[in-house]
């Protein structure tokens, strides 16, 4: 019976912390019934029972908010993380103060609320974005050659630029009051990621004048006579705009710029003594750069002689010059990675402006840094998640139809279980990068700044674009390798690793970004602790740390339980919404939420400030947290169209995906905590079940693989939905033309060449060449005149669409060839 009670006892215990929201409390209620039962029917001594509720009775003093825990508990507690928290730079603390916390907060907390998410609505364009994407944009994918871009002119044609200019594609971010197009993140995204399927860099070119720049610092910060001057220019395209912040001393380390202003009065355009600033700089990999006529430019600001106020060092500040201005040095050009959209250095060395070219007026001087994150929790949320879904959804279009029409061994190459392993990463993958692309600009459109999903989006789409340019790569083989104007990968594949750099280094921005800022902004402890140890007022400060602590001692309590509870049922009585498909997935990420939230506090409270510098086990919790937030994506995409059976193969791959890199993400890290007990007991309370093939969540089977690779080989809703967006050009001779064209070809002849396989087979017809072969089964009555048409027209597509392209010996530009007349066998066996 004594035994009955204790397991009783802690199952209650348990369940409470797993399940209550105000567990100090409720623990408090279900112990004291527990001692109450124990006291009236366990038959244990006096002198045990009175020592069990001595210490329960204060266990509830101090765990309840009270003034004997304040002062007991809280007042040296308060002092001594004063005196550990490490220090925080302002650059650090602007980086965390940016942007806001969305659905990544939720996952942090352990509790994810699946229905606040699904209750969002879906993202969707108005008819004035819809006509644009119907129009200008068509318009402007049909006019460019990526080929005579990168590798003729290496610029866009006068007459493109020109066209964006005048169709408002810089001013996709503008307000319409401005003369800017006003559209939402979701169409400025569907813009780039549509141009971007045809060509990167005119995809670029009009991407970063919506990107992080003049116009979106203008829009937030600027001072009312800089909107109404700069914005109509910008939006008409009379001003192209760049923004200069890398140095060549400072590239992810951007707060430690050398370049710099100081603040003096000097003579400007005739008149003397004008209050400004005198810079010196030098920065480099500036996309614009070379043909900016206004430089938005960043650099540390000095007052030394004190004409703005006390402070020397004032910071970070932001001006915008035009490039005419004496002194400026536009340099010549970079080329990264023979992309062609214009970048290149620029310098200045005591270079006088007024003080009304910093952004914002004197008010925002040294607000730069504060100004530039804020606006990059933005920004970063659209132009390369956009870039990278072009990438997955171009990807699976065109590995999907050349993996049908081309053929060896008799057999399309993508029914080859080598190949289908590949394109089933590829139509994962596009899958999940489009849901998140989606999600996140959905979540702009809400107004949310998301910077730490922003992050998360910029280094895993990045990454899952680079996985899936490399599989089409390796499915297309020496078609993918082959430059010329038929190559619709090549430049693409070329070009990624600059994507992986930009607007944050991909290894920085995984190992110290995403968790080291997330730990602080979407913990909802953390960031109150911090702010309480620098409250100047004691008793605020008391006040403020004991709520934070001591809710934070009962989150990880909660969460202890919880993961542990959810571990050892399978997450089985966890509410959530879905259907029979999605539902256990719902169940295991609010489980793994848990126990991310439980090892993200055991990892802070054994390393502290030092899990900033072991950046590898930070960047393991950032996966779990990016992983968490790719699966969410997925399934709200689901949810958003309908529960559409047919991309069921699609969802399951890319959240057992995510399941699984969590899991090995979750081992990683119990592996490599310093203290191996630790790692022993989270293991046990998170995953408490050895399971004979070593893992709960095993990575998505090949039997899931082939139905996701059949989705790709032929025409459906389903593709049809994953590669909406894509450019297919309507000229039937453009390369993804043909290849489209040879794949329904392909497909329509594969039924009369089965009839003509089985008559061979059934020895009524003979030949050894396949144009033999099809003149026999025609003769013979085997197949109709109309069915070796469709046969001679599947050959003839099929041959266009694998050809590739070749160049005089000398590589002149001038001569191009490809051959597209099919060559018969029995043309190649007549003597010359």
């Amino acid at each position: 019976m004594n035994v009955l009670l204790i397991i009783l006892a802690a199952i209650a215990v348990i369940w409470t912390l797993a399940y209550f929201r105000a567990p100090a409390l409720s623990w408090t209620i279900v112990i004291a019934l527990g001692l109450g039962l124990l006291t009236n029917y366990s038959g244990w001594s006096p002198a045990l029972l009175a020592t069990l509720w001595a210490v329960f009775i204060a266990a509830a003093l101090l765990d309840n908010p009270t003034p004997v825990r304040r002062n007991l508990l809280g007042r040296p507690l308060l002092a001594l993380f004063r005196k550990i928290l490490p220090p925080m730079s302002q650059t650090e603390q602007e980086a965390i103060d940016a942007g806001t916390v969305w659905w990544d907060g939720d996952l942090f907390s352990g509790r994810p609320d699946w229905w606040k998410l699904l209750s969002y609505p879906r993202p969707t364009l108005s008819a004035e974005e819809r006509a644009f994407l119907d129009g200008p944009v068509e318009e402007l994918c049909r006019m460019v050659s990526d080929w005579q871009i990168t590798h003729e002119l290496r610029d866009l044609p006068p007459h493109v630029w020109q066209f964006v200019k005048d169709n408002g594609f810089l001013g996709m971010i503008i307000p319409k009051q401005y003369g800017g197009l006003g559209f939402s993140a979701l169409a400025h995204s569907e813009v780039v990621m549509k141009i971007s399927t045809r060509s990167g860099t005119t995809a670029v070119s009009v991407m970063v004048p919506n990107s992080l720049g003049p116009a979106e610092l203008l829009l937030h910060c600027g001072t009312e006579q800089q909107k109404n001057h700069y914005l109509p220019r910008l939006a008409k395209g009379l001003e192209m705009p760049c923004f200069a912040l890398t140095s060549p001393e400072a590239g992810s380390d951007a707060g430690a710029i050398p370049d710099f202003g100081v603040v003096c009065r000097s003579e400007w355009q005739g008149k003397p003594d004008v209050l400004g600033i005198r810079l010196t700089w030098e920065k480099r990999y500036i996309t614009l750069g070379p043909i900016a006529t206004l430089l938005g430019l960043a650099f540390k600001l000095y007052d030394p002689e004190h004409l703005l106020g006390a402070k020397d060092d004032l910071g970070i500040t932001l001006a915008l010059i035009p490039t005419h201005t004496p002194g400026v040095h536009i340099g010549r050009r970079h080329l990264p990675l023979d992309a062609a959209f214009m970048n290149g250095p620029n310098w200045g060395k005591n270079v006088f402006v007024p003080m009304d070219y910093v952004i914002g007026g004197v008010e925002y001087a040294g607000q730069g840094w504060k100004m530039l994150m804020n606006c990059l929790a933005a920004g970063r949320s659209i132009s390369l998640p956009a870039l990278s879904a072009a990438t997955g959804k171009m990807g699976a279009l065109t590995t999907g139809a050349y993996g049908r029409v081309r053929q060896q061994f008799r057999l399309s190459v993508g029914r080859f279980e080598g190949v289908e392993e590949a394109l089933a990463r590829i139509g994962g993958n596009a899958y999940l990068m489009e849901a998140a692309r989606v999600m996140t600009a959905g979540a702009v459109d809400l107004g949310e700044k998301p910077s730490v999903v922003s992050a998360i989006v910029k280094y895993h789409m990045t990454e899952r674009g680079r996985a899936v340019i490399n599989d089409a790569m390796d499915v297309h083989a020496g078609k993918g390798i082959c430059m010329g104007p038929s190559n619709y990968l090549a430049r693409a594949y070329q070009q990624t690793p600059i994507a992986i750099t930009v607007e944050g280094a991909n290894i920085l921005t995984r190992s110290m970004i995403i968790f080291g800022q997330g730990a602080i902004r979407g913990h909802p402890f953390v960031l109150k602790e911090v702010e309480a140890t620098r409250e100047r007022d004691p008793v605020k400060a008391l006040r403020d740390f004991d709520a934070a602590f001591f809710g934070h001692v009962a989150f990880v309590a909660s969460n202890t339980a919880r993961a542990f509870w959810m571990g050892l049922t399978a997450a089985c009585f966890v509410r959530t919404p879905g259907d029979r498909h999605t539902r256990r997935y719902y169940r295991q990420l609010t489980r793994l939420s848990s126990a991310f939230a439980l090892t993200a506090d055991v990892s802070m409270f054994m390393l502290g400030g030092s899990l900033k510098r072991r950046e590898r086990l930070s960047a393991r919790l950032g996966d779990i947290l990016s992983n968490l937030y790719l699966a969410s994506a997925a399934l709200k995409r689901y949810e958003d169209y309908g529960r559409p059976a047919e991309d069921l193969p699609f969802l399951h791959w890319a959240v057992r995906d995510a399941l699984a890199r969590i899991e090995e993400a979750f081992y990683g890290l119990f592996e490599n905590l310093p203290n191996p007990v630790v790692a022993w007991l989270l293991r046990g309370i998170i995953f408490p079940y050895i399971l004979p093939y070593g893992r709960e969540f095993l990575p998505p089977r090949d039997r899931l693989g082939s139905e996701v690779v059949g989705l790709l080989l032929a025409p459906g809703p389903a593709r049809e939905r994953l590669t909406a967006g894509v450019y297919i050009p309507q000229d039937p001779e453009e390369p993804v033309a043909v290849l489209e064209a040879a794949l329904r070809a392909v497909i329509a002849a594969e039924a009369v060449g089965a009839k003509i396989r089985a008559a061979r087979d059934e020895g009524k017809t003979g030949g050894r060449f396949p144009d033999e072969i099809i003149d026999e089964a025609l003769a013979k009555g085997v197949i109709t005149p109309a069915e070796k048409a469709v046969m001679e027209q599947a050959r003839i597509l099929r041959r266009k669409a694998i050809m590739v392209d070749d160049f005089p010996r000398d590589l002149g530009k001038t001569e191009i060839h490809q051959s597209t007349e099919p060559v018969t066998f029995e043309a190649l066996r007549r003597p010359a």
